[in-house]
């Protein structure tokens, strides 16, 4: 109803145009931020830019549900016959939502951030940077054609490189994890463009809509098998796909805690939507090859990353570290539910996918704060801040109990939904896997959790200090979110199912 009510309210122009404004925007006043000489008027026009685009995504999402087959096609400047096109349904609503309201809730605490950690002559070039990541992440969900995806997914990934470094002005290692990234991130764009261009000499087009019509009749080609081995592989490079993830622990640890905690919300999320995208939309699980990639790499590399990632986090001591191996165990969740290759599995993955958004945006949140006030991301720093800063580590509390799937939060109820995936598809042994997971979870986010409200502060005279404002009530908007979705998930598993059955349904693209 209130989606509904948005679209009728909202002037023609931008229910028309909401699908290419969601990018667009942010990509405009990049250029501005840029030549901007007030970090302060950068950061606000970073929020206005960021608000914009939500509520373009908000527009969007409504407009699906009332759209002929539940897509909207938007042609780039209605030149149809060169097939460059904006194309949405309620696979990429759903992820252009996460990501321009995760990219709201950043640009407000950014600024608190910001000033403690960036240079002030740089700040308006790393908001400008921000925007541009933001856009091309936007992009790459919103696109529909195959080398436009590689074009917006660059805009990101070198922005992203910029952000990273700009961490060398805190911890000089900020430097070569950016460069780390840069190496990584450059063959997984690498790998992917090669792919198109092998699927472009087998179907002579780039559109999605058109590859999705002409592969079925092309599946023994082996140009379009190896383009596919070619896509997936870059695509696994840019998800942090165990164990394609070597670039993510540093990237996280070292750059500044804003670029963190928007890195963690969103990157990661966008790459494995576009992976969705060509394997059920684009090419087809039907197809032999693909079943095999299912069941022999993409479920065994899922469970790898569940199990081997969790280990790895036990042994960290630096909070954003010991985060950082988790994210990447929570993609072998969200992996190992895209390859049972049922909607209920797929359903499951993007749920996980959105809950795992609001977990890790709410801890990096959180972590931000502590470093603004206390300087530390070790275990031993986090001693005794339940009672130095309790706001700000009850909030973090909230969300650590979602990351390990306590009951009546967000992360409960997708591990629920996985593991009932796993029932019906006859991997009783997978949901074994995924409980002792979670078992590995209580042990490394228990570690942090006794150390806050359990231990003596590391130094005695630690003065109560909370975080910003400006970082509290972005913060407590995720917190309470991840309660809510966990008592209520109507919302996000509708959003999840609506676009599993989008994802699987060849029909959209034809």
């Amino acid at each position: 109803m209130i989606l509904e009510s948005l679209v009728v309210s909202a002037p023609e122009w931008a229910i028309d145009h909401a699908p290419v404004l969601i990018p667009v925007v942010p990509l405009i006043l990049a250029a501005m931020l840029a030549l901007s000489p007030s970090g302060r008027l950068s950061w606000i026009l970073s929020m206005v830019a960021t608000a914009a685009s939500f509520y373009f995504a908000l527009l969007t999402l409504g407009r699906i549900q009332s759209a002929p087959g539940g897509i909207i096609e938007y042609w780039i400047g209605n030149w149809d016959v060169i097939g460059i096109e904006f194309r949405v349904d309620a696979l990429n609503a759903m992820i252009l939502l996460l990501v321009t309201g995760m990219g709201f809730l950043a640009s407000i605490f950014a600024w608190s951030t910001i000033v403690a950690e960036v240079q002030k002559q740089k700040i308006s070039l790393f908001l400008s940077a921000f925007l541009l990541c933001f856009a091309g992440l936007c992009g790459v969900t919103a696109t529909g054609d195959a080398f436009n995806l590689f074009v917006f997914l660059e805009i990101s990934s070198l922005s992203t490189y910029v952000l990273v470094a700009m961490g060398a002005s805190r911890d000089r290692r900020a430097l070569t994890s950016a460069f780390d990234y840069l190496i990584m991130g450059t063959l997984g764009a690498s790998f992917y463009i090669i792919g198109v261009g092998f699927l472009y000499a087998a179907t002579g087009t780039l559109n999605m809509a058109e590859l999705a019509a002409q592969l079925p009749a092309l599946s023994g080609n082996r140009s379009v098998q190896v383009g596919f081995a070619f896509i997936i592989v870059g695509l696994g490079l840019k998800a942090a796909m165990w164990p394609l993830h070597q670039w993510l622990p540093n990237a996280y640890a070292y750059s500044p805690s804003f670029v963190t905690m928007f890195l963690a919300a969103t990157a990661t999320k966008v790459a494995l939507y576009a992976m969705i995208r060509w394997l059920f939309t684009i090419f087809n699980p039907d197809y032999p090859f693909e079943q095999a990639i299912f069941t022999f790499i993409l479920a065994p590399l899922g469970i790898a990353a569940m199990v081997i990632c969790s280990f790895q986090a036990v042994f960290q001591t630096d909070v954003r570290r010991m985060l950082a191996y988790s994210s990447v165990a929570q993609v072998g969740y969200m992996i190992l539910g895209i390859s049972i290759a049922t909607t209920a599995g797929v359903a499951a993955g993007l749920l996980h996918l959105f809950n795992h958004s609001l977990i890790k945006g709410a801890l990096f949140m959180a972590i931000a704060g502590i470093c603004i006030n206390y300087k530390g991301t070790t275990i031993r720093d986090f001693a005794g801040l339940g009672r130095s800063a309790p706001f700000t580590m009850a909030a973090f509390a909230i969300a650590a109990l979602s990351l390990i799937g306590v009951p009546l939060t967000a992360g409960f109820i997708s591990k629920l939904q996985l593991g009932y995936a796993l029932f019906a598809h006859g991997w009783w042994w997978a949901v074994l896997l995924v409980v002792f997971s979670s078992f590995l979870a209580v042990l490394y986010v228990g570690r942090i959790l006794q150390s806050i409200f359990f231990m003596p502060p590391a130094n005695p005279r630690k003065t109560r200090k909370e975080a910003p404002l400006l970082l509290l009530v972005p913060l407590w908007i995720l917190a309470l979110a991840n309660i809510y979705f966990g008592i209520d998930a109507n919302f996000p598993a509708g959003l999840a199912r609506d676009g599993a059955i989008a994802a699987l349904g060849l029909e959209a693209f034809q």
